[in-house]
């Protein structure tokens, strides 16, 4: 950072600590334990890519690394405000698996020069009543938070959950502090 930044109070953005998903085995234990949910098993990095042979080529490095890593169901789709999202899931749902596979793909992300690009990465849980459930981790800022829709298919969110997890998980794992950048997910593959 240089001096004209420090005068104008700019920072450098978070650099992603890509470790940090591997906080989320012990955090899934915290959730089954005191508010009954389990992983579904599912879970997806999202990021945002311009089509065309490049990403072909990585798509396909992708698949390679995780077919030889346990060879987990691999699904990539796109949402409506133009992300790329590369799912994974294990049977049975496994989320030390599961996370290892994340950050597998998210290193193959970064170090191809798709690391700008990317976005959030997700890990389902569904607890009593089928409630879903996501952690959700921020790439540019290094952070996870809770994204509970409310059962139905609707698009409101149980902000009292949300904010349960948050307190419950801050042990296990770096949670977002700005509610403002806790966006929702609303149809987001995985959930």
């Amino acid at each position: 950072m240089g001096l004209f930044d420090a005068i104008l109070g700019r920072r450098k953005p978070a650099r992603p600590d890509l470790d940090a998903i591997f906080g989320l085995p012990s955090g899934a234990i915290t959730l089954s334990a005191s508010l009954g949910y389990e992983a579904t098993g599912s879970g997806a990095v999202a990021f945002r890519v311009p089509e065309g042979r490049a990403f072909a080529e990585v798509q396909g490095e992708v698949e390679a690394l995780l077919a030889a890593s346990g060879n987990p169901a691999v699904s990539v789709t796109a949402d409506q405000y133009g992300y790329t999202w590369l799912v994974i899931a294990t049977e049975p749902p496994d989320v030390a698996a599961l996370v290892t596979h994340l950050h597998a793909v998210n290193l193959t992300l970064q170090d191809t020069g798709w690391g700008p690009q990317l976005l959030c990465a997700t890990v389902g849980f569904r607890g009593p009543g089928e409630r879903p459930l996501a952690m959700v981790y921020l790439f540019k800022q290094g952070s996870f938070y809770p994204f509970a829709p409310m059962p139905g298919g609707g698009q409101a969110r149980d902000t009292m959950l949300e904010l349960q997890v948050r307190d419950l998980l801050t042990e296990d794992l770096v949670v977002e502090r700005e509610l403002s950048r806790w966006f929702p997910l609303w149809g987001a593959p995985g959930l």
